[in-house]
């Protein structure tokens, strides 16, 4: 039998563990193996109740991990104990509905002290005493949601890299402060009506301020950089900032031209997503202090799962089940995108193949049944298959990249995210 101790936090300064007892052996740090511990743990919101069968007790806590395996050489019948190690009392096992915990949530509640000192930052700086409008069109955004895996990914690098000072939260801030100033300034140039499920602040407002707001937040965020007294810090950021752009910029011009290639789709894939990413997990190591070996690993892990993301989103948008990605199937194809499955089936077409490539995408001449036909000319050419067998090298890069770290329970937790950015598509 397996003894198998879960980690929880109550607070930033209260930490126990719980032991798990099964049968079958659990691997460590596998959120898989809350399947069958006798615990009942009920998700809420952002954090975990632990309760105690048969009682009134309860305990409001984060579930940050696993630890500890004691083998243990035979079964007793009836029920197990479930021990609290840290109070050293023995109390009566508790039952656990199959549940599934996602990586970044564990993350986030690991995380979850940062992460709200995070949040009092944004909404500090997102304030204007002069221009009340600027607040409405960021909280609209900001507050909408979303995994806020960007931030987190700055957070948890300086945490893997043993960072204890103030100015990891000053990155994350900025971090999405960055981002959130890309969507309301994607939101503009792909005319969109809907992000998270809302109506975009484009739609509820105008244009120009969504443009004027995005602007404001950039420069929001630059002021958070200096803050840390780091010129690399700047350095990074500003060039990521730059990249960012440059990547839309490129997505422009490529985008319903059929001569783009995947390299040229790997550059705007880099520019528009990947580079936040990397740039997220770089800086977290560099304002810790880490060696130049831990950085350039961290920046490789950020660019390979940005990328990997990327390459998922655009997968699913030619095969996935519209309920389970949350938009309509063939979003990008409408809008005349050319996403990765595309271009590898256009480098297959024959001479009928690309003539209706260039109807519906470089003329934009859709027809009912386009889509279809579309999907169709993916499948025959194997398109949406290498285009998922190249995902999941990416996430592969971002484990080996990450495995270049120190042992570190945020380490293991960033290898299981990289794995569950593909798992939908694997």
């Amino acid at each position: 039998m397996w003894e198998f101790n879960f980690v929880f936090r109550q607070n930033a300064q209260d930490t126990f563990i719980v032991t798990r007892r099964h049968h079958h052996t659990a691997r460590q740090n596998a959120y898989g193996a809350f399947k069958h511990a006798h615990i009942y743990v009920q998700l809420k919101d952002r954090y975990t109740r632990i309760i105690k069968d048969g009682s009134h007790e309860s305990r409001e806590c984060y579930v940050i991990g696993s630890h500890q395996f004691l083998h243990k050489n035979r079964v007793k019948r009836g029920a197990p104990e479930c021990t609290d190690i840290l109070q050293g009392r023995n109390e009566s096992v508790m039952s656990l509905d199959e549940i599934s915990i996602k990586p970044h949530d564990a993350l986030a509640a690991y995380l979850a002290a940062d992460m709200e000192a995070v949040n009092v930052l944004i909404r500090e700086r997102m304030a204007s005493e002069h221009a009340p409008r600027i607040p409405e069109v960021t909280a609209h955004l900001v507050e909408a949601g979303g995994k806020r895996l960007r931030p987190m990914l700055t957070l948890a690098a300086a945490h893997l890299c043993g960072y204890d000072g103030p100015y990891h939260v000053h990155l994350a801030a900025t971090v999405e402060f960055i981002h959130t100033a890309t969507l309301l300034h994607d939101d503009v140039v792909d005319e969109s009506g809907q992000r998270r499920g809302r109506p975009t602040a484009n739609l509820l407002w105008d244009n120009k301020s969504s443009v004027l707001v995005g602007d404001y937040l950039f420069s929001r965020s630059f002021q958070l950089m200096v803050e840390t007294g780091s010129l690399r810090v700047l350095d990074i950021l500003a060039n990521a900032s730059a990249t960012i752009a440059e990547g839309e910029v490129l997505q422009l011009t490529a985008s319903q031209d059929l001569a783009t290639t995947e390299a040229i789709y790997l550059q705007v894939v880099r520019g528009k997503t990947a580079a936040l990413f990397s740039a997220a997990t770089e800086v977290g190591g560099v304002i810790a202090g880490a060696d130049d070996a831990q950085v350039q690993a961290l920046f490789d892990y950020g660019d390979a799962l940005g990328i990997a993301f990327q390459i998922v989103d655009d997968l699913l948008d030619m095969s996935g089940d519209q309920n389970a990605i949350g938009k309509n199937v063939g979003d990008d194809f409408r809008e005349k995108k050319l996403t990765l499955p595309l271009i590898k089936a256009i480098a297959k077409a024959n001479a009928e193949e690309r003539a209706f490539w260039v109807r519906t995408i470089e003329k934009g001449r859709q027809e009912d049944g386009d889509l279809e036909h579309a999907i169709a000319l993916l499948h025959k050419h194997g398109a949406l298959e290498d285009t998922r067998l190249e995902a999941l090298a990416w996430a592969d890069k971002a484990v080996a990249a990450i495995d270049q770290l120190p042992e570190h329970p945020v380490r293991d937790m960033l290898r299981e995210i990289a794995g569950y950015v593909v798992a939908r598509i694997n």
